[in-house]
């Protein structure tokens, strides 16, 4: 190109950086036009999955649990029962310092839709407030156990009730390779599993889910995430 520069006349020399200076504007427009799609191989937003887990505090194995969703970056929903709570408050703050959603399970476990009004009530915000004297936060998000949920209940205690896509019946098989099996056959994007931390075999099992998983290109997310958006 100094070659050309050196020989050309001055003319011919303007009269080419002006062609060429043309078709680079040419080039960049049509680069602009062009979707980014089909320049870049766009990376999709990973399939999402919430892990959640009721009946807890457990004294031993919610803290095995946090280890381990810690240790793989791992966040989780967690429906407590009042009743779980003394004495497990040191638990809590690690879930709630870990950044895990802490969702209310009732008081005492019990179903909601044959207590009368009254007592459904109490057996929820009694928990709430348990929670709160630990958290600093009221939950917003319930686990009714069994998935019984009382109609109009919602109203009386302002919360919004949480159900699953997929259940693990972790506690009844208390049996590692029977939850995954249980398990991740049917997860899909937007899946929300049902566990509990109180056995063993249960965060063995929720480890190996995380690990499968992940090594899918799922990301795991708290619960209220999947609902609100």
């Amino acid at each position: 190109m100094n070659a050309c520069k050196k020989y050309l006349p001055a003319g011919v020399i303007l009269l080419a950086a002006v062609c060429i200076l043309g078709m680079t504007v040419k080039k960049h427009e049509v680069e602009r036009s062009v979707p980014t799609s089909s320049r870049d191989h766009e990376v999709s937003e990973a399939p999402r999955v919430a892990l959640t887990f009721d009946d807890g505090p457990d004294c031993c194995y919610t803290s095995q649990m946090l280890d381990g969703l810690r240790e793989r970056g791992v966040k989780a929903t967690f429906f407590l029962q009042g009743q779980c709570l003394q004495g497990n408050e040191h638990v809590v703050e690690q879930m709630q310092k870990d950044g895990h959603l802490i969702g209310n399970h009732t008081y005492h476990h019990v179903q909601l839709t044959k207590l009368s009004d009254d007592s459904a009530k109490e057996e929820i915000v009694k928990t709430s407030n348990a929670i709160y004297e630990i958290t600093g936060e009221y939950p917003i998000y319930i686990r009714p156990p069994y998935g019984s949920w009382k109609e109009g209940l919602d109203l009386a205690v302002t919360m919004i009730p949480v159900l699953w896509t997929i259940d693990s019946r972790d506690w009844e098989t208390q049996n590692t390779a029977e939850i995954l099996k249980a398990v991740l056959p049917k997860v899909q994007d937007g899946s929300i599993i049902l566990m509990h931390d109180g056995y063993r075999t249960s965060v063995e099992a929720a480890m190996r889910i995380v690990d499968e998983l992940k090594g899918e290109g799922y990301q795991f997310v708290t619960v209220d995430r999947l609902i609100e958006e």
